[in-house]
Order: structure tokens, then sequence, then C-alpha cells
């Protein structure tokens, strides 16, 4: 499928404060990306190693969307507060939460708006596809209940206008994907070049 990238703006930082967001997003993984994925039989890490792997495979040259893969729950282990913990299913809002993260580390609004509409994008599948509600595991079906359900008639006909509409699908799908115990992490630096790659000004 060829997917439209609608114009959004786009992001400037200094290369000073590029190597300072790099820096705070492997300090994350590396402090928390251990943690148990809610349920799932892959850690925080190996989650999003393999959401970024199966984007690039299927958009090799999207670096944004294979980033916000990457990123797409970071937002998980960034919640700190009773009030954020969902009993013991991740964090509150997490998506909301990792979006504005990244907006203020310098990501792109592209990459802001993918991560914060992946738990929309669940809610609007399992509305509308019989079978990916069936594919969903356990512990997904738990957290569905947990961010709102299924999307009412209106609220699908919304999220349907979004320009990133079939990008938020298309993550969703990789989301449920990227679940595969035992599969090796490997390097990230070749993550850590697209960060870079994305922050660094234009010279």
């Amino acid at each position: 499928m060829t997917l439209n990238n609608p114009q959004l703006p786009s992001k400037s930082m200094t290369h000073h404060h590029t190597h300072e967001a790099i820096q705070t997003i492997l300090a994350v993984f590396r402090e928390r990306g251990h943690e148990e994925y809610h349920g799932e039989p892959v850690s925080q890490l190996e989650h999003a190693a393999q959401t970024a792997q199966l984007a690039q495979r299927g958009h090799p040259d999207d670096t944004e969307f294979i980033l916000a893969a990457f990123l797409h729950d970071f937002g998980h282990l960034c919640g700190t507060t009773p009030e954020d913990n969902m009993g013991g299913y991740g964090t509150r809002q997490h998506e909301t939460i990792g979006a504005r993260e990244l907006r203020r580390l310098g990501f792109s609004e592209k990459i802001a708006r993918l991560v914060e509409g992946h738990v929309q994008a669940k809610r609007y599948l399992v509305s509308t596809d019989a079978a990916y509600y069936a594919g969903l595991s356990e512990a997904s079906k738990i957290t569905l209940e947990k961010q709102g359900g299924l999307m009412s008639a209106e609220e699908q006909r919304d999220f349907e206008q979004d320009t990133l509409f079939e990008w938020h699908l298309q993550l969703r799908r990789l989301d449920e994907q990227a679940k595969v115990s035992g599969q090796p992490v490997g390097d990230l630096g070749w993550l850590e070049v697209l960060m870079r790659e994305h922050l660094e000004p234009a010279v």
C-alpha cells in the first residue's frame, strides 16, 4: 500500500540539543527497557525494537514512521506517579505522555501524532474489524477496556478524518505483531543513526 505523507510542521534543533535528546531516549531504555511489556512475553525494549524492525521492513525510506514505531510506547517508561498506573498494565494515557515528551525533545509532529494516535487506532480497529479483536492477546484486551473500549460511530468518523489515519492503522497492526519471545534485540546503533539524522538541522 502506498500512503501519502501529509505536510506537517518540521523540527529544528542544534547539534547539542540533538545529542541530549538522543541520550535521553537511550538512557530511558537502558534504565527501564528490561521491564515486562505488561503481560506480554517480551520486554519494553524488545517490543520497541521489534516494532521498529517491522516498520523498517515495510517502509525502509520513511525515517519518521520507523522512529514512531520504535518510540510509540515511550510514554509507558515516562509515567512515574501511582495515578499513572493501570493496575499493572502500563501507564494511563501513555500515548499522550509519550507524544508530549517527544515533542519536548524535538521530534517531528508526524512522529508525535503517530505516537499519540496508536491507542485510538486500536479502539478503531476493534470497533470495525472482528478479526483484529480476535487476534489480540489477553493483555491487549484488558488494556483496551482501560483505554476506552469500543469507539462510537461518531468517534470512528472523526478518526477517519485524521490526515495520518492509514499510518495510524499500519502502526497499530505492527504493534500487535511485535511480541515475539526470544527474538534478539541486536545493536540499536541503526536507530541512533536515524534519530540523529531526523533531529539534526540541515546543513
